[in-house]
């Protein structure tokens, strides 16, 4: 019994962090997206930089948010073959977010 609402929980958590990080990123996709076309069409006095650097950030905290979905489906899913995938789903995810990361401190770096 209480294996199961355990499980529930954690699927729910699971879920919820996968929704909302997908969200934001759509979110921040969509919003860039908007800007860019405002500056192509009317303009606007706003750099591709800073647009760039806030899609960015947005993308770096979706992703953060896939990987705590992901460790805590491994609380879930205990098993070595989940444990194996979702570890290098984190890795690739936490690469990902460290170069995203190093390229948007370069860029405000040489903006500066």
């Amino acid at each position: 019994m209480v294996l199961e609402i355990t499980g529930v929980v954690l699927t729910t958590f699971v879920t919820f962090f996968e929704v909302v990080s997908a969200v934001l990123i759509i979110y921040g996709g969509l919003k860039a997206t908007i800007k860019i076309l405002l500056v192509e069409t009317h303009k606007r006095p706003e750099d591709y930089q800073g647009i760039r650097k806030e899609f960015t950030d947005k993308i770096l905290f979706g992703l953060e948010l896939l990987i705590i979905a992901d460790l805590i489906e491994t609380l879930r899913k205990p098993f070595l073959e989940e444990l194996l995938i979702v570890g290098t789903i984190v890795i690739i995810r936490t690469i990902l977010g460290y170069f995203l990361s190093k390229e948007t401190k370069e860029s405000f770096l040489t903006e500066s």
